[in-house]
């Protein structure tokens, strides 16, 4: 595990699990939502997850399983890569809850087992904002390939990178390719008090020609792209999400 992993590990790793209750509620309460309709936990992809059933799909940095479970629950065999065992644990006490099962490997994406998975899923999906987490995206693109079966497709969606840009009222600039420090995502949702025993995250911010290059690059077939509006329809690029196969 590389020295940005290593630092994001113990950023993740840091009072995850009793976030996860402060933003979902516990398992229980969170499997109860996602219970009575599935498909529209999975939001603005749900209409790639209406014929899942049998298939295999990786969830990439999937998190404390809110996307995992509701794929499980639509039939899939669901395997979740992270690197945080807060984040796992969360994902399995919702399975559980929601009487579903997935397979939750805590692991650096770097480090997936490509003996075992090279060729297996039928499915990458990736969402949330994880591109930033790490500093060799050529590498991170290649080993999403591996993954791929011959005719398989991967769904990635994450932010836009003029968002950044746009937010921080000139803060942040476009290309700006250096590692930096920052506040991991929950930082927020804690006291004042609380916030500076918090350990920073490692981050490298793309451009989305660099993103775009990346995912061509690595061999994928690019299908689509659509750049999103903001969660309250800000007139923004807010994210995107590509649709590529191999």
């Amino acid at each position: 595990m590389n020295e940005q992993s290593e630092q994001n590990k113990k950023a993740w790793e840091y009072r995850a699990y009793e976030f996860w209750h402060k933003r979902d509620g516990s398992p229980e309460e969170k499997a109860i939502q996602i219970l009575e309709n599935p498909l529209a936990s999975l939001k603005k992809h749900k209409h790639h997850f209406e014929h899942i059933a049998g298939q295999k799909v990786a969830n990439l940095c999937g998190s404390n399983g809110r996307k995992a479970v509701p794929i499980a629950l639509l039939g899939a065999e669901v395997t979740v890569f992270d690197i945080s065992e807060e984040n796992q644990k969360y994902a399995l006490e919702l399975a559980a809850a929601a009487n579903t099962s997935m397979d939750y490997i805590v692991t650096d994406i770097y480090d997936i087992d490509l003996d075992k998975y090279r060729g297996y899923f039928d499915l990458l999906y990736l969402e949330g904002g994880i591109l930033h987490y790490f500093g060799d995206l050529g590498k991170f693109m290649s080993i999403l390939y591996e993954l791929l079966k011959d005719g398989g497709k991967m769904i990635l969606s994450d932010f836009h990178p003029l968002r950044r840009c746009l937010l921080s009222q000139g803060e942040i600039e476009y290309f700006d390719a250096e590692l930096t420090s920052g506040d991991v995502a929950y930082k927020e949702f804690f006291d004042e008090q609380e916030q500076a025993d918090f350990p920073d995250v490692s981050v490298r911010l793309y451009t989305l020609s660099d993103i775009m290059n990346a995912v061509l690059e690595a061999g994928f077939t690019l299908k689509r792209f659509d750049e999103h509006r903001g969660w309250n329809n800000e007139n923004i690029p807010w994210e995107f999400t590509i649709l590529a196969d191999k």
